[in-house]
This record gives C-alpha cells, structure tokens and sequence, in this order.
C-alpha cells in the first residue's frame, strides 16, 4: 500500500527544521548504505549521532502519535530514528531495495524494515527532478510531496530518486516495523478502519459499526506480531 499523508509537520515545524538542518553538518549518504545501495546512492546526510538528528527526529516521532492516518496504516510497533538527507544538484540515488533489518548505532534500535517513510522538507517548486519514484503492483508512481507531508509504502518496493536538475532537496526517511507484517493485511486493515470512521460520523448510532470494530479487532488479533 501507498499511502501520502498532508500535514504531518506544521509549516512553523518545517521553517524550524530547515534551520536547524540549513546550520548543521553534512556528510556522505553513503554512511547508512548496504551494499546494494552503495552503488547506486549520491546523495548528503546529517550523521545519525548529531543532536540534530536526535532532536529533530524526536519531534518527527511525537508527530507520528498524532497522527490517525499514519496510526491506522502503519500500525507500528517500532519506528527507527528518523534520518534526514540532502540532494543537491546532479545528486541522486538510482533503483534499489530497502534492507531487510536496521540497526541505529547510537540508540541500538534494530527492526525489520516493513514500511519505508519519506516526510519532505523542501517545497516542490524549490527544487527540480528529485521525485521520488516507487515500483507498485500499478506501475510506476512519482511522489514529489508539499512540505511537511509523508509518503509510507512497503520497504519490498524498488523505488528510486531521480537526479536533481536544480535547486535542494531535503528530507526525513525511515522505517517502521509494523505488528502486522504483511502489506495486503494492513492495507484491508487500513480499508476496513476508514470504513468505520466514515460510518461512525455519517450514523454514529448505527448498530454495524459494534459488529465492524469486531471484525477489525479479530483481524488485527488474527494477524498481530507483538
């Protein structure tokens, strides 16, 4: 499942976060690579030790809690630490596949990789190309979001970053491990769930709605990972 999410950061946040990031140190994306990725990713990163990272990516996470939408997709039992790149120009990062499993060096976070995350932190027009490219059952889908908006899509998926023809790009990514490890089940999860909210503020009295929130419930319980 693919899934944008407006607003997870205020643009006040995004303003701060630029500043923040705007004034720290970068270093070579390729600190966090695999081997795959190695080969194919041109691109800047704060180290994963800076305050910056830690801070920032502190106030990304408590976003992350209030957040219905991203809740109900993700239906996350781990979140990794949040990384934030940089793409100038003639930067890029060329088709590859996620990790399997993570590990932060500094918190001594691991999880398996179930749902990649990307929030952007630069406008769309600040920068050309940079779209964010992800191989799904449709096709290929282009992502190039508003800032402050997330995109969440399954870490199998190989996806890429196209070359920056102008301007920066800047960005958070992560993982999410989730309870429920398999994408067609939280997909008919999410489904059923915004049924439910629907129903629930068109007819809040109906009676399917208890009979609705039992069969999301067994589901969930049925397909769980605690």
């Amino acid at each position: 499942m693919l899934l944008e999410i407006p607003g997870v950061l205020t643009p006040e946040q995004v303003q701060r976060f630029r500043a923040r990031l705007d004034a720290a140190r970068w270093i070579d994306g390729n600190v966090t690579s695999g081997h795959q990725s190695a080969k194919a990713k041109y691109n800047e990163q704060i180290p994963e030790e800076s305050a910056e990272a830690r801070e920032l990516g502190d106030e990304i996470i408590e976003a992350l809690s209030r957040s219905q939408l991203f809740m109900s997709a993700a239906v996350p039992k781990q979140v990794f630490p949040p990384l934030f790149n940089r793409y100038k120009e003639g930067m890029t990062f060329g088709s590859h596949v996620d990790s399997a499993i993570r590990s932060h060096g500094p918190t001594r976070v691991r999880i398996r990789t179930d749902i990649s995350a990307t929030i952007f932190l630069a406008a769309p027009e600040e920068y050309d190309g940079g779209e964010l490219l992800i191989e799904d059952t449709y096709g290929v889908q282009k992502v190039k979001l508003a800032a402050g908006s997330m995109v969440l899509y399954p870490a199998t998926s190989l996806h890429r970053v196209e070359p920056i023809t102008r301007g920066t790009r800047i960005a958070s990514f992560f993982w999410i491990q989730s309870l429920v490890r398999e994408d067609a089940q939280r997909a008919l999860l999410f489904d059923l769930d915004m049924a439910i909210i629907r129903l629930t503020k068109a007819n809040p009295g109906d009676p399917a709605l208890v009979s609705l929130t039992g069969v999301y419930h067994n589901l969930l319980r049925m397909w769980t990972e605690v």
